[in-house]
């Protein structure tokens, strides 16, 4: 039997019983076929659990598993778990002790007029309809332009349903008045997934807003109020003398402001919270928590929003009658929801009875904030040949390379607020004026998601996965044309630009939709990590977008573009093919490589148009190409495509360095300064792999040395710029470039026969 640990870092003070918890495992090719054949122990009893499957090798093995299960949990200690894969003639003997008699959490049908049915074993049992309608359990309320705006609930889908874990998808739309928004073309859309945990007394609400139109929309305020009086919890009704009412916030410890008398009493986080309050959490994993409360005694409800300073404007209030969860405040700083962008944010809603006592609920709210998260072991993936490029066995690796690559991981600048969560400016793009003034966002450049998702399964270390859910989720929403009258646009990635999207200007967006800027790869890996089907799309819509791209004239000329457009397309390509093993990517693959073939035939090499009369290399783009060739090569094994790699790395070699070892930034007297783009390290790593010739990692020792030369380190300096706080200054786009070259790079040193630091 296959055995896998799991493993929970020490987190809190206190014992948790039957905590939701999840863990995407990889397998080897042709190891597992069946996933009821992965079971989770305790010990010697298997816990209950439900797993999806993710992604499947080509031969219909399984290559990810995510697997949800219930976990017990000690105070103040570590504990392990043990993954297990029994043999079909065990199965039937695994028992668990925690076996309820509730097998599903979620008894719904397709279709919302059938008035689906949910109940988890814990919360009473209701309706979708008695949770959103007028006058229901939970009435989300919305203001535009001063206008009152009706929310109408049209669908009701089940996305998961099983023995621990439920998810409903709820889809409608936010009817605006005609003269709040006028003139007015589009429709503003509404999603509320609801994720239900096994056996608790709490539940997540999480709406998201989707832009379809060519217009900002800024609303006014956006709110859910939940009256538990609905419940039955005796709380509606009753004399205000008997409700207590409560609301907190933390950074660190929770400051509450509490009523015995049911006064209304509200909490709000603003700009102003994040640059005044002292804190030191990295905070992807946690900031702080806010919540409102209300009981009679008896009963009550308590809701508490996920990540509120990150995601500001935020603020709850709560009063004799219910709480309301304030996603967007009315009269703190504006939200512009941009043409064509999506946002989801989140809260609990925790309902309980008397015995809970006040210290349970904090305890709760603060866990949902940073849940217990188990981790496997790098050696499973490798094993599994999982990222194999970056994965380095521990007695190999250099203690100071990796010191520098966990601290380039940490050291990413973060922007907090509703639209930049996830995402950061870049200094040197600002300071050349591509915003015309303003901020100019990464908007995921060079697939941070992706890199920050190895670096979690090469190291480990759970909040690197942290970084990279919240990244990728940004991307999700903020980063991906939903809606455009281009349809070239429409499911494309924007290219760093201000405001995410450049704004829209005479009805045309000022962003650029362009293949040298569409990344999958991380979205793939967050839907591995998370199962959220979003990511799995978002993919696929982006696959979809390149090959609309591509079409284009300006894409079949050579030499008109760098090499990286139609380098970076290659890659997305022979990603969507590996996960999906459809065949429509791989015949553009083969259409990119003729180009680069012709390319080359024509000018000598991978040369690009710059000005007006030069054709230049341009290192850091033609090493984009041949790691994108070389992507292609593992799925085509094509001989032609291996000899183009080689002879492009060796053009760079032999035309692109200066005497002292490095190589230049681009092939021009006025830019031919040492360059430092670790991107042509991968390149090297890739050349070194198909031939064995030590040459390669002796050509990029000096580049490799003087990056691990600068010093990473994370800073929190705070300043307001627009609606964001920027924490930090350093881009994401640093680790996202640099990562895989630099654990690649040190890979190929440590397996080399003769170390280039003896040569």
């Amino acid at each position: 039997m296959k055995s896998i640990k799991i493993h929970f870092d020490k987190l809190y003070k206190d014992d948790r019983k039957g905590e939701l918890c999840k863990i995407a495992v990889p397998f080897p090719k042709g190891e597992i076929f069946d996933k009821e054949a992965a079971k989770i122990f305790d010990g010697e009893v298997s816990v209950l659990s439900q797993s999806k499957i993710t992604a499947k090798w080509d031969d219909g093995s399984i290559k990810f598993l995510l697997i949800r299960f219930l976990a017990d949990l000690p105070g103040n200690k570590e504990k392990d778990f043990e993954l297990i894969v029994l043999k079909d003639d065990m199965k039937s003997d695994c028992c668990s002790r925690t076996d309820r008699s509730e097998a599903q959490i979620i008894n719904t049908k397709d279709v919302f007029a059938d008035n689906p049915e949910i109940s988890n074993g814990n919360l009473p049992l209701f309706t979708c309809k008695e949770l959103f309608s007028k006058g229901g359990i939970i009435n989300p309320f919305m203001k535009i332009g001063g206008e009152d705006c009706e929310i109408e609930i049209k669908e009701a889908i089940t996305v998961e349903s099983g023995p621990v874990y439920g998810e409903i998808l709820l889809k409608g739309e936010v009817l605006i008045p005609e003269k709040a928004l006028n003139p007015w073309e589009g429709k503003l859309e509404i999603e509320i997934r609801l994720r239900i945990p096994v056996g608790q007394p709490f539940f997540e609400v999480a709406p998201r807003l989707i832009n379809m139109s060519m217009t900002d929309i800024i609303p006014g305020s956006f709110c859910f109020e939940i009256n538990p009086g609905l419940l039955n919890s005796g709380v509606g009704g009753k004399d205000v003398s008997a409700i207590h009412t409560a609301v907190g916030k933390s950074a660190y410890r929770v400051k509450m402001k509490t009523s015995e008398t049911g006064e209304t009493l509200t909490e709000v986080i603003t700009a102003d919270t994040i640059l005044e309050e002292n804190f030191e959490h990295f905070g992807e994993v946690l900031h702080g928590c806010l919540f409102a409360d209300v009981n009679d005694g008896k009963t009550g409800v308590c809701a508490t929003v996920f990540q509120p300073h990150q995601n500001f404007p935020k603020a709850v209030t709560a009063k004799s009658n219910g709480v309301t969860v304030h996603i967007i405040p009315e009269g703190e700083e504006k939200v512009r929801l941009g043409a064509g962008m999506a946002r989801e944010q989140r809260f609990l809603l925790h309902f309980y009875g008397e015995d809970e006592t006040l210290e349970n609920r904090i305890n709760r709210a603060l866990i949902y904030q940073m849940p217990d998260e188990p981790v496997v072991s790098p050696d499973v993936f490798m094993e599994a040949g999982i990222f194999s490029d970056v994965m380095l066995p521990l007695k190999m690796r250099d203690d100071d390379t990796e010191i520098f690559l966990t601290d380039m991981a940490d050291a990413h600048a973060r922007g907090y607020g509703m639209m930049n969560w996830g995402d950061a400016p870049d200094a040197n793009y600002t300071a050349q004026g591509r915003g015309g003034g303003a901020q100019v966002w990464v908007n995921n450049e060079y697939d941070y998601g992706h890199a920050m998702y190895m670096q979690y399964a090469r190291s480990g270390v759970r909040r690197f996965r942290d970084y990279a859910n919240v990244a990728t989720m940004h991307q999700i929403d903020v980063d991906i044309c939903h809606y455009s009258n281009n349809n070239l646009q429409v499911g494309g990635q924007w290219m760093h630009i201000s405001g995410h999207n450049g704004g829209v200007t005479g009805g045309e967006f000022k962003g650029e939709v362009t293949p040298s800027h569409e990344w999958v790869e991380g979205l793939l890996d967050c839907y591995h990590f998370t199962g959220d089907e979003r990511a799995y799309n978002a993919a696929i819509s982006i696959g979809d977008n390149i090959l609309k791209l591509l079409e284009l004239p300006k894409f079949k000329e050579a030499g008109e573009v760098g090499a990286r457009e139609t380098g970076w397309a290659l890659r997305a390509f022979a990603a969507l093919y590996e996960e999906t093993r459809d065949k429509k990517w791989l015949s553009k693959c083969e259409m990119i490589k003729e180009q680069f073939k012709s390319w080359r035939d024509e000018f000598g090499s991978w040369l690009q148009r710059y000005t007006d009369n030069t054709l230049i290399r341009v290192p850091f783009m033609i090493s984009v190409a041949v790691i994108s060739l070389e992507k292609y090569y593992r799925v085509s094994k094509d001989p032609e495509v291996k000899q183009m790699i080689i002879s492009a790395v060796d053009d760079m070699i032999e035309n692109a360095m200066t005497p002292q070892g490095l190589f230049y930034y681009k092939e021009l007297p006025s830019l031919s300064r040492n360059g430092n783009n670790p991107l042509v390290l991968e390149a090297l790593s890739a050349a070194y792999d198909l031939t064995g010739d030590e040459k390669y990692l002796i050509a990029g020792k000096k580049t490799f040395e003087r990056i691990l030369k600068n010093p990473q380190s994370y800073s929190n300096k705070k300043v307001k710029t627009g609606d964001a706080v920027l924490i930090g200054t350093v881009s994401p786009k640093n680790f996202a470039q640099g990562f895989t070259p630099l654990a690649r790079f040190a890979g190929a040193l440590a397996f080399s026969k003769n170390s280039c630091k003896n040569s």
